[in-house]
């Protein structure tokens, strides 16, 4: 972990020192570039500027719950009755600033320890959209049009209910964990076998987590800036033209970007002059819920026949909510 923790401060540093050696007086090596590699670059750069302060945000925000808050004290705001259950777990999960990297594990604990599978779902597609973190970088990242922002939180709290609901009505309460007998530690243990104090345990969790997301917000603006500048502008017309086909592209982009919800919206607005708004939603709203990494840690977690149904819920459930909002307000 150490390794990692350096290769990635590594890596940044260089990153940076390149920015301002390339910016500072070197206009033959400038020239020498094609210009539709310093697009690139400018596009690439914008997108992780942007985004880093509210990345850097959700990660301690994120490292001081799992830290300092304890499964009890959420289940304690969760009914009993699994039916009344559903409005007050989405009530909940938006005041996590957890994004769908962290909250999977946290699900898994939560539900170790007696959490139904339904409101552990409604966490796992509900915390990584429903908080005011994301709410923020959402709202600045479209700044000129700030509906974008409020038809996101609104998608995602009915979406939330409806997966849930779908969740209990086809699986009820059965367990699907994969692992029923591993005990799980809420804190990180030293090599001695002590506790690591609670402020250093925040400080371990949010770079350990810095470092796990950032590669995804690091690659995700590479290919989004490669995508600005090279795509096909004609294919992307025919695309964008179709309402029924356009939410579904994005759908694609958004699981293969895995990007972190703190950092999306900011990768999702370089493609606003290309794609529709509803479009755009089914971007910010499908991807936190279901990405290429979330997946991998879906089966590695739950039963392999679970997680295939989860997928197809999740992926039906915003397609139709998706063509609803087009219908009624585009």
């Amino acid at each position: 972990m150490t390794s990692k923790r350096s290769l990635g401060v590594s890596l940044l540093l260089i990153g940076v020192l390149l920015y301002f050696f390339l910016s500072i007086g070197f206009t033959e090596i400038q020239a020498a570039i094609p210009k539709s590699m310093l697009h690139v670059n400018t596009i690439f750069l914008s997108i992780v500027l942007e985004a880093l302060p509210f990345v850097f945000l959700g990660v301690f925000t994120s490292a001081l719950i799992q830290t300092f808050v304890s499964e009890e004290a959420v289940q304690r705001f969760i009914p009993k009755n699994p039916i009344i259950a559903i409005v007050p777990a989405v009530l909940v999960s938006a005041i996590f600033p957890v994004c769908e990297c962290a909250i999977i594990p946290v699900v898994r604990r939560l539900m170790k320890k007696g959490m139904p599978l339904h409101i552990g779902v409604i966490f796992i597609v509900g915390t990584p959209i429903l908080n005011p973190i994301v709410f923020a970088s959402t709202y600045y990242a479209f700044q000129s049009t700030p509906a974008i922002a409020y038809a996101r939180m609104g998608l995602a709290f009915v979406l939330a209910i409806v997966i849930g609901s779908l969740i209990y009505a086809f699986y009820r309460n059965r367990n699907q964990l994969k692992w029923t007998t591993e005990e799980l530690l809420d804190r990180p243990i030293q090599p001695s076998g002590r506790e690591v104090p609670k402020i250093k345990a925040v400080f371990y969790h949010a770079s350990d987590e810095f470092f796990d997301m950032g590669k995804f917000l690091i690659i995700g603006a590479m290919i989004a800036s490669l995508f600005q500048t090279f795509f096909d502008r004609n294919l992307l017309v025919s695309i964008t033209a179709n309402d029924m086909t356009s939410p579904l592209v994005m759908m694609g982009f958004a699981f293969i970007l895995s990007l972190c919800s703190e950092a999306d919206a900011f990768v999702a607005s370089s493609f606003a002059h290309t794609f529709s708004a509803g479009s755009l939603l089914a971007f910010l709203v499908y991807g936190p819920m279901l990405d290429l990494k979330g997946t991998i840690m879906l089966f590695a977690y739950f039963r392999s026949k679970f997680v295939i149904g989860l997928m197809a819920i999740i992926t039906v459930s915003v397609y139709v909510m998706i063509l609803i909002y087009q219908y009624l307000f585009m």
